[in-house]
């Protein structure tokens, strides 16, 4: 059982069916950069955070460690939610979708998750024929990265 195959079987599990985890993780299908695309949740309200990258590395360590990491792209290296700005992501559940190519990862958000010191990475919403930014800053960036 290998790639979709996989992926194909757990299709037709009962729930509490169960595969080990490792061999779910080498059936991950991985990008060309080695990465799948991960989103953050938050847990009790539901409210999607953002969409992130992560390579096995980063996979595992959040899996083991609980406390969410990605690969960052631009940087070309881990990258631990909330290292430099204190805004962690803590992981509470972690889903693939039902071909394995995305997470979902349910996380418990501290302050902002976005950059730009916004709650959430969507706040760019469009009506009509405008694009209307519709969230406040809550953290200035300048002060989130110093």
């Amino acid at each position: 059982m290998s790639g979709s195959g996989f992926w194909k079987t757990l299709e037709t599990l009962s729930p509490d069916g169960s595969v080990p985890l490792r061999q779910a993780l080498d059936e991950i299908p991985w990008n060309a950069d080695g990465l799948i695309p991960a989103i953050a949740q938050q847990y009790d309200t539901k409210e999607v955070l953002m969409l992130a990258w992560m390579n096995r590395e980063a996979l595992q360590e959040t899996l083991e460690n609980g406390r969410v990491c990605y690969w960052s792209r631009s940087r070309q290296q881990l990258w631990r939610k909330g290292e430099s700005s204190g805004q962690v992501q803590e992981l509470r559940e972690a889903r693939f979708d039902c071909d394995g190519d995305t997470l979902l990862l349910l996380v418990d958000q501290t302050g902002p998750a976005c950059h730009t010191g916004r709650r959430d990475c969507f706040y760019n919403l469009v009506q009509g024929d405008r694009l209307v930014v519709d969230k406040p800053v809550l953290i200035d960036p300048e002060t989130l990265y110093k």
